[in-house]
């Protein structure tokens, strides 16, 4: 993927941080020209699912975006990689990633990370 442009930041692992992180998310989405809609809807359910699943009391959680020719890459790092998110309730959760990425996963980083990324199609 030949990356054009990115944003990255690291935030405390509480609802405030993630909050904060959907914001300002939204903010650099809108400063590029892109769709808002999905996008932050994928971005809240990550970030809540990070510090909600993903916490280890002490450590910060990271939400990354790049943007390729006709991609948006939506990436959230949390240090709970042995918590492996799975989709369980309908209507919830992951099914609304599901439902908004064009595809999403999860891949582990260097022990104890691993990252939870969705890419939409622009």
């Amino acid at each position: 993927m030949t990356q054009l442009v990115d944003f990255h930041v690291q935030l405390s692992a509480t609802p405030r941080g993630a909050r904060l992180g959907r914001v300002l998310a939204i903010e650099q989405l809108r400063a590029w020209g892109l769709p808002l809609e999905g996008p932050a809807q994928i971005i809240a359910e990550l970030a809540a699912n990070a510090v909600t699943h993903g916490r280890v009391a002490g450590r910060d959680f990271r939400l990354g975006m790049s943007v390729a020719p006709g991609l948006l890459l939506i990436e959230v790092t949390d240090t709970r990689s042995d918590r492996i998110p799975e989709i369980r309730d309908p209507g919830r959760g992951l099914v609304l990633v599901t439902s908004l990425a064009d595809r999403w996963g999860v891949r582990e980083g260097p022990a104890p990370w691993k990252v939870v990324w969705a890419e939409v199609d622009l």
